[in-house]
């Protein structure tokens, strides 16, 4: 017998090429809007330098290893009294006053890679030993559970979605870079032919005379309708003056459209984004100050926005990055590739703070910070406490959660 889990094992109701039926868009604008939490993960490509984002300003070692690329107590935004965010990240301020920024420090993985595309499997498979090959938010869509919506993960930018998106049910991880993709396919024909097809998708997409409010056919009826919808709520977005741009360079337009459907109760309730540039081998601070700077911008925004649509508590954030860079700035005003970092992790619902203790300067692996916080307990703690879904299945261990991380509000 065929259950819901086989389903959504063998079955992908996304298509493309045609415009979608409006009788389906019309049957489920009836269906509640989808109220479960979600996750936005941005990826910080290149290697992100978490020794000048999250800054011990108050550790002499510090200025001692970064003579030009330093930042001072007065120019920091002060955390506490020993770190502080780098200056360029005045934006999450509102954030951290009031409570919605977690800092989670000296997270990393033993016998760190400073390959960038090595380092960049780890995380997004969740294996260290780069033996699994698909994401952990692709596997975590098999698991967990979104009534209302029928795209599970979106990755929203150009080229191909990344490898953390990859390993769900159904055809894999929907990548929003070409708003002409999105259309629903009829398989051509004549006009005759494609109205036959339109009815006979029309039948089956209706609720079943009689049928059990919770069986498999309902269920299908009800994901196709609540697909399709999907689809349409999204071409209506970006058919809308100025959205075409949030599938071009920067991020802020891509925390526009991510807000917007939300808001439109997309249901979609993991979406993925990259910030690229991170790796900074000279000159540094310039650049960094930028990249750090549409970050924090982009992020103060995002909530800005979902607070006045009334979805910002539903709404967490993680920021990630491959690795770190090393402690000692080189001779070219820049720095190379390195090991432990910092995860950020905002929104209201979280219980805001300095998570942890920042890696001892004085006590460096190679010139490398240590970690004490392995990235995979950050995954479960947000797994398990905001997404509902089991990390051990996801996984494939039993993770202690980070303390201090917060959970749902």
């Amino acid at each position: 017998m065929t259950t819901r889990r086989d389903f959504l094992k063998t079955a992908s109701l996304l298509a493309f090429g045609a415009t979608v039926p409006q009788f389906v868009a019309r049957t489920a604008r009836a269906a509640q809007p989808g109220k479960e939490t979600i996750l936005v993960v941005v990826e910080l490509t290149g290697g992100n330098d978490g020794l000048n984002t999250v800054i011990p300003y108050a550790d002499d070692l510090y200025h001692k290893a970064r003579p030009t690329l330093r930042q001072t107590k007065t120019q920091v935004v002060k955390l506490d009294d020993h770190v502080g965010l780098h200056s360029g990240m005045t934006g999450l301020k509102p954030l951290w006053d009031d409570g919605g920024l977690a800092v989670v420090q000296g997270v990393g993985y033993p016998n760190p890679d400073r390959s960038h595309f090595e380092a960049m499997d780890i995380w997004h498979s969740a294996d260290p030993k780069r033996v699994t090959t698909t994401g952990w938010l692709g596997r975590a869509t098999g698991v967990m559970d979104n009534r209302a919506g029928g795209v599970p993960i979106l990755h929203v930018g150009s080229g191909k979605a990344p490898l953390a998106a990859t390993g769900g049910p159904g055809s894999g991880p929907v990548s929003l870079g070409d708003k002409n993709t999105f259309r629903l396919e009829f398989g051509g024909g004549d006009t005759d032919r494609e109205d036959a097809r339109r009815k006979l998708l029309e039948d089956v997409s209706a609720p079943a005379k009689g049928a059990a409010g919770d069986d498999l056919l309902s269920f299908v009826q009800r994901r196709q309708v609540q697909t399709l919808t999907a689809v349409e709520t999204l071409r209506e977005l970006l058919d809308a003056p100025n959205t075409g741009r949030a599938l071009g360079a920067g991020l802020a337009p891509k925390f526009q459209l991510i807000a917007d459907l939300i808001a439109k109760g997309f249901g979609t309730r993991m979406f993925y984004v990259t910030l690229d540039g991170f790796d900074t081998h000279a000159n540094q601070g310039p650049a960094h100050q930028q990249l750090l700077s549409e970050l924090a911008n982009g992020i103060g925004e995002f909530f800005r926005a979902l607070k006045l649509t009334g979805d910002a508590d539903r709404v967490r954030l993680m920021t990630f990055s491959e690795f770190g860079r090393r402690v000692t700035e080189n001779g070219s005003r820049g720095t190379d590739h390195g090991a432990a970092s910092c995860v950020l992790v905002a929104g209201p619902s979280v219980k805001g703070g300095v998570v942890g203790t920042h890696p001892s300067l004085a006590d460096l692996d190679a010139d490398d910070l240590r970690f004490h916080t392995d990235f995979r307990r950050v995954y479960a703690t947000l797994l398990d406490s905001w997404l509902n879904c089991d990390s051990t299945a996801v996984l494939g261990t039993k993770w202690a959660h980070v303390k201090g991380l917060g959970a749902a509000g």
